[in-house]
């Protein structure tokens, strides 16, 4: 029975891979399709020839891939669950099962602000990122159902692990509008963006986004470092033991607190608040692949 549920979550990975892909394409054909031929408009030197951008063209291929995109969320949801009945236990004992699930976080919280943001935008490069996490996952990262160890038998694993992956999708998504920032603001003070941007929110909507989405997650990663030193408590017997991976979430957590100050004590705002988001980013990456795959200590859990 748990040979046959860990066949139906590959097949449900899977699937959610193959959907993901139309996502892409429809995104793809979405953005490359509303480019209309050039127009003749005036100006004071002549007459020029302009590219504009009508995405009323390709409105309907925007609906399908956002219908992708919620349909390969359901399908790594199922994916998730089913890898955790096989495993009989929740699905996070390993890097693969990290990776699925961290893949599903990363599409939630940008399903979720899509509900009040327009960040349709943004569906091609959440889907490609999705793309390759989960391809890097089932290719690289696979290993059978097993056990968990011992130190992992715990509620805490649900408690701590769950913040955590849901901090680490509203970073991630918070990450990518701040990059998109940097390279607007770029364009802009080089010659005015491409064509194909002028679709994007204005600098400061982007600017207000990023922050609005750490500062709303920040509280529940704040809890998820709590939590794992109490777990590390009832666990090893200490709080905490400097260990790369609990040094490197305080980090993160230092980085991100030191960005949300900087942006109410002292007005920080645009590239500079940016680069600050960019880099607490990178420390959360830092630790889920360098200190998990490389890293040595107590939280070795990988199973590479």
């Amino acid at each position: 029975m748990q040979t046959t549920w860990a066949y139906i979550s590959n097949y449900f990975v899977y699937s959610a891979m193959g959907v993901f892909t139309l996502s892409f394409f429809a995104h793809a054909y979405e953005t490359a399709w509303a480019v209309k031929a050039p127009a003749t408009t005036a100006s004071t030197k002549g007459n020029l020839l302009t590219k504009t951008l009508d995405y009323k063209r390709t409105e309907k291929a925007a609906r399908i891939a956002t219908a992708m995109m919620i349909l390969g969320f359901l399908l790594l949801f199922a994916g998730v669950i089913s890898r955790g009945i096989s495993a009989q236990h929740v699905p996070w004992g390993n890097m693969y099962e990290f990776s699925i699930t961290g893949a599903l976080a990363f599409t939630g919280a940008y399903l979720a602000a899509l509900r009040k943001n327009d960040l349709r935008w943004l569906g091609l490069f959440i889907s490609l990122a999705v793309l390759l996490t989960l391809g890097t996952a089932i290719t690289l990262l696979y290993r059978n159902s097993a056990p968990l160890v011992p130190a992992l038998k715990s509620t805490w694993l649900v408690i701590h692990v769950t913040a955590a992956i849901i901090s680490g999708g509203v970073f991630l998504l918070a990450n990518v509008i701040a990059a998109t920032y940097l390279y607007l603001e770029y364009s802009e003070r080089t010659g005015g963006r491409k064509v194909w941007a002028k679709r994007l929110p204005d600098l400061e909507t982007l600017d207000q986004l990023s922050y609005r989405l750490v500062a709303f997650v920040f509280p529940l990663w704040t809890f998820a470092v709590i939590a794992g030193a109490i777990w590390a408590e009832s666990a090893w017997g200490r709080y905490w033991g400097w260990d790369p991976k609990e040094t490197w979430a305080f980090i993160t957590w230092v980085a991100y607190a030191a960005y949300l100050h900087a942006r109410v004590t002292i007005g920080w705002k645009g590239r500079r608040a940016a680069w600050l988001c960019l880099f607490a980013g990178s420390t959360f990456l830092f630790n889920y692949v360098y200190v998990n795959v490389w890293g040595t200590g107590k939280h070795t859990y990988s199973g590479l």
